[in-house]
């Protein structure tokens, strides 16, 4: 056996002796408040103008000329009555997206009215007002659509939080990340069943109960952005998954902490006008993870 064997077989028994060794990771004093605050900062997240609890519909753009408004014959129909029966036209020419209200109306474009505007040349994607609705185009491959939010909304306003598990200090658990090669990317589906090939930075390996588990991470900004499913996906949490976000180790260490506490639901759990993504198959537990938030009650979700 080389030399160069030897050493990279030692690394690879450290590496196995080392995540045999995770367990439940050390809290720090401000745990409690931390998740608190965490809590606090999702619910007015979803809360807001254009947060998923105020999103009132998607609405595919078709090549050439879109009529919109609030009336029946329209190719775009807004379900609320604060805009006209027919507000306008929106064109797509060339992947160009184009809104031209209809004569005498205007809509707000940031610290402007105005009667027209390009939704979407290709990168921008400016949003526009009116009353109480906002929208703005999304592009999913080859879907261009405009996302409608409606800020006047008594249910949102009275929302305090999905039903969640008991705060669990035992599933705050140690991890170890193993980058991944340069390039790496990984296929991610979405409920439309279109298919992504996301970068991936590394996996995360932690145990659960004395077994090792392991989930790969997608780049985030700041954070690495985790996409799993679990068991008690059949039962007690949303069908599809959940998501979560795990802070990258330190400079020097490939240590970090998963809190699972933080598990939280796609928006296409309580909303049917998403595009959410699903966890890849490596990503689906064989685990119950008891932690985090539950299944929407009172809410239509997309059913997977």
């Amino acid at each position: 056996m080389t030399f160069v064997r030897f050493f990279l077989l030692l690394l690879l028994m450290f590496a196995a002796c080392e995540r045999e060794h995770l367990g439940q990771a050390e809290l720090p004093e401000n745990w409690q408040e931390d998740l608190t605050e965490w809590k606090q900062n999702r619910i007015e997240s979803l809360k807001q103008p254009a947060g998923w609890l105020r999103l009132a519909g998607m609405f595919e753009i078709r090549e050439g000329s879109n009529s919109f408004g609030s009336g029946e014959g329209q190719d775009l129909r807004f379900p609320t009555g604060s805009l006209p029966d027919h507000a306008g036209y929106i064109f797509l020419e060339e992947n160009i997206v184009t809104m031209k209200m209809a004569e005498g109306l205007q809509a707000g474009a940031g610290e402007k009215m105005v009667a027209e505007i390009i939704l979407y040349d290709g990168e921008s994607t400016p949003s526009v007002t009116y009353d109480s609705l906002e929208w703005f185009v999304i592009v999913r491959q080859d879907l261009i659509a405009i996302r409608l939010y409606n800020k006047e909304n008594e249910k949102a306003d009275a929302f305090d939080g999905f039903p969640a598990y008991p705060e669990d200090p035992s599933w705050v658990r140690e991890a170890i990340f193993e980058p991944s090669p340069e390039g790496a990317v990984i296929e991610i589906v979405n409920v439309l069943g279109q298919t992504d090939r996301v970068a991936s930075p590394g996996t995360l390996h932690f145990t659960v109960d004395g077994k090792s588990y392991s989930l790969d991470a997608l780049e985030g900004t700041e954070r690495m952005f985790i996409i799993l499913g679990d068991q008690t996906n059949r039962t007690e949490t949303y069908q599809a998954g959940r998501f979560l976000y795990v802070d990258y180790p330190e400079e020097g260490s490939s240590r970090t902490v998963i809190d699972f506490n933080k598990t939280y639901n796609p928006p296409c759990a309580f909303n049917v006008y998403t595009t959410c993504q699903l966890p890849p198959p490596q990503n689906r537990l064989d685990a119950a993870v008891t932690a985090g938030e539950k299944r929407p009650v009172g809410w239509t979700g997309i059913e997977i």
